[in-house]
């Protein structure tokens, strides 16, 4: 593992995972915890299309059928986004990039902004365990927080414990869209675990683990790279 994966524009890191596989909770956390954006594509392309823009048309399709958004939309909207001012002291990219060709443009787009390479946190979950979260999933429309009916399950059934909304299952959570992401997945951004790993900018870690054991291990291992 090299040190290059801070400069004087901040700490970029990259967090890849499989659907399911917790990248969004730990995202959020970590992100938190570094006092750094958290910038995810997923929550992006979903806002867009319940908004109905012109990105949000684009990417309906893919996203419910729970096929990977084109390069040249998610690429886009990538280079607008780490541009605002508030990337300017780092930030945590969640869903991005999901293909090797992804992974370049990344690159470039850093290189232009004066940032150094990323740090890329993999975490690693088995097939069967991710098929029994997404299939218990369920999401606060109003404040987006994620529960499971098996693991965490929200106080009363079908309700957010923050703002009492209704519980909904997103439809790229339906059995039939998970076996089309996890797919997508295993063609498409597998890969880029060995393109990080080859480059040493990967940490791999075991996201079978409880979410704050997990977030914990994070924490210890961010603090010494």
């Amino acid at each position: 593992m090299t040190r290059n994966t801070e400069n004087s524009q901040g700490r970029v890191l990259v967090f890849l995972g499989a659907p399911g596989a917790g990248k969004g909770t730990q995202a959020r956390e970590i992100a938190r915890r570094l006092g750094i954006p958290h910038i995810s594509t997923g929550a992006i392309f979903r806002e867009n299309v319940q908004r109905g823009t012109a990105l949000g048309l684009l990417a309906k399709g893919s996203v419910e059928k729970g096929e990977l958004v084109g390069d040249d939309v998610v690429n886009t909207l990538i280079r607008e986004r780490l541009r605002e001012p508030d990337c300017a002291s780092g930030f945590l990219l969640d869903g991005y990039p999901r293909t090797v060709p992804q992974a370049h443009t990344l690159k470039d787009i850093l290189r232009q902004l004066g940032q150094g390479p990323p740090l890329v946190v993999n975490l690693r979950v088995r097939y069967d365990v991710i098929m029994e979260r997404l299939s218990g999933r369920r999401t606060c429309p109003v404040c987006q927080r994620i529960y499971n009916l098996r693991s965490r399950p929200p106080l009363q059934d079908y309700l957010c414990d923050v703002d009492r909304a209704a519980l909904v299952q997103r439809a790229d959570d339906r059995e039939e869209a998970v076996r089309q992401r996890l797919a997508a997945y295993e063609r498409q951004t597998a890969p880029l675990v060995d393109y990080y790993r080859d480059a040493e900018q990967l940490l791999d870690v075991d996201g079978e683990k409880g979410a704050s054991e997990i977030t914990n291990e994070l924490g210890r291992l961010l603090a010494a790279v």
